[in-house]
């Protein structure tokens, strides 16, 4: 795990690089996926959670936040109460699931990606058919005719589809 050190003068030392960092670059560290520590050197504690604290304030504070004003408010209400580990712990598989679930997604759209051209024009214009026939199978439903599975329509039988006559 990379160790991340903060000086008295608030500045970050990243000692896997070995030279001073930002902030949005620990930010990029987290995108990146890579797994880091922040130690105080004054007092070598561990300050990790403070600063991912601070990260998440600026991001809040720039830009289109990620908590309203009332999933904040929700959040504070449930330090110190008796459910405090229990939503800590719901929230911690409800993230792991949404994040293995954005992989999934992302897994497939990239093996979708890999097709050949041709195959994935194929398989585009096969679906956008299906979807055709489908939608204008609904509508002559929904008109009065009918649609069989050869794509052929009749116009319905009864009163509907005769002309009006005269008396």
């Amino acid at each position: 795990m990379r160790t991340i050190k903060k000086y008295p003068n608030r500045r970050l030392y990243d000692t896997e690089v070995s030279r001073y960092i930002t902030v949005s670059d620990l930010r990029q560290l987290i995108v990146d996926g890579e797994e880091f520590g922040v130690v105080d050197v004054a007092s070598g504690d561990d300050i990790t959670r403070s600063v991912l604290l601070q990260i998440i304030n600026e991001q809040e504070n720039g830009g289109q936040p990620l908590f309203t004003t009332e999933i904040l408010t929700n959040l504070i209400r449930f330090y110190g109460g008796t459910t405090q580990k229990m939503f800590t712990d719901y929230l911690d598989r409800s993230l792991s699931l949404f994040v293995e679930q954005q992989q999934a997604y992302q897994d497939r759209f990239a093996e979708f990606l890999g097709q050949s051209s041709v195959g994935v024009m194929s398989e585009m214009a096969k679906r956008n058919l299906e979807v055709w026939q489908d939608a204008q199978k609904n509508f002559l439903r929904s008109t009065g005719f009918t649609s069989d599975d050869s794509g052929t329509s009749s116009k319905p039988s009864g009163k509907a589809g005769k002309k009006p006559t005269k008396e």
